[in-house]
């Protein structure tokens, strides 16, 4: 574990290129960024900005072009495949726009998915799920499968899932996208509360105003760099 001193996660020169045919794409061009335990953080800019790719970095999903991606002071470009894995696993969450649920199982069978992977009780497991769900407003609803579910509730199950393992990160791309104002506003009170309460760190990928709105530190992207890093009380 990283001293309460130490960021999260630090991009530190990231730089991310891909092939498109003959076409070289820079997505991110020297990126810097210092994210601290428990903020609750806006990543925006317009499409092509590289937003959604340094989430998938930090997520150990993506490796960079050049420079450093280090979470809960691990540098990830230092890791093998296998530790990168468990790295995923155990301390980072993913909350994504198109929920991403398996539609054979349950709401309780989803949300505690992460948790059946890393081999914990099953009495802890139900403890932990169960409690979560009533927190995210799916109290009765555990049994229920996504088909049954409307997509702001499916959205409640993915944020359940996403900490039920208590990890040090939660990623959260455009996770108001599919959703209805109310529903959003509602998805948007239940991850603050959670940040307020619990202390999880949050960093969304938006173009939502809501988000934007309701987010603690904005740090805005054009053409892969930072053109503004703003915080807010």
């Amino acid at each position: 574990m990283t001293a309460a001193a130490d960021p999260i996660v630090e991009l530190r020169g990231v730089h991310k290129t891909y092939r498109q045919g003959e076409v070289e794409v820079k997505a991110l061009r020297g990126l810097d960024l210092r994210v601290e335990p428990g903020e609750f953080l806006a990543l925006t800019g317009p499409s092509g900005s590289g937003k959604t790719t340094a989430l998938n970095l930090i997520g150990a999903l993506d490796e960079p072009s050049e420079g450093s991606v280090v979470v809960e002071g691990h540098d990830l470009g230092k890791l093998g495949r296998a530790q990168r894995s468990r790295l995923r696993r155990d301390r980072i969450g993913f909350v994504f726009q198109a929920y991403n649920l398996i539609p054979v199982l349950t709401a309780y069978e989803n949300a505690e998915m992460v948790m059946r992977l890393q081999g914990v009780e099953a009495d802890k497991r139900r403890e932990r799920v169960m409690s979560l769900l009533r927190e995210v407003g799916l109290g009765g609803m555990e049994d229920r499968r996504p088909d049954q579910l409307s997509g702001g509730q499916q959205q409640r199950v993915a944020i359940a899932r996403a900490i039920a393992s208590d990890p040090a990160v939660t990623l959260a791309d455009e996770p108001t996208a599919n959703v209805d104002s109310a529903t959003a506003d509602k998805l948007l009170e239940i991850m603050e509360r959670l940040n307020r309460e619990r202390g999880v760190t949050f960093i969304f990928s938006t173009h939502d105003p809501r988000v934007m709105e309701r987010a603690r530190r904005v740090v805005h992207l054009v053409d892969g760099k930072v053109e503004s890093d703003e915080a807010r009380e």
